[in-house]
């Protein structure tokens, strides 16, 4: 849905008024002006997903509903060790929740730079 408000925005600008004005076909507006500006947005909301999903699939997999028990998974590292959370093993859980909270944050830290790179309105 995301993607679509996206290409609306810019469906709506000046300069494909003025494409429009010219008379060019719409597939010639759709590829040489909407999609080239829809681009940046939709990585930014790629990046953003990915990190979401991930954080999904870990917590679905820690409830027992992921993905099968032979696959590996974070949420079932983290499962698997959390009935010795308390019994001085704390590290069978811990470890794999670090790892996961660095791999989210890192893509959400990857996802805001692609933001503030692709951002025309920035100043340098």
């Amino acid at each position: 849905m995301r993607q679509r408000g996206a290409a609306i925005v810019e469906r709506n600008k000046e300069y494909i008024e003025a494409a429009r004005s010219l008379a060019l076909p719409w597939q010639r507006i759709l590829r040489r002006h909407v999609f080239p500006n829809c681009i940046p947005p939709l990585m930014v909301i790629a990046t953003i997903d990915l990190a979401h999903a991930i954080a999904l699939e870990a917590t679905l997999s820690f409830l027992g509903v992921g993905v099968p028990v032979t696959e590996p998974s974070l949420g079932m590292l983290i499962s698997n060790g959390f009935e010795f959370l308390l019994s001085g093993y704390y590290w069978i859980s811990f470890f794999p929740g670090l790892a996961l909270a660095i791999i989210v944050i890192a893509i959400n830290l990857v996802g805001d730079h692609l933001r503030d790179i692709l951002n025309p309105r920035n100043e340098i």
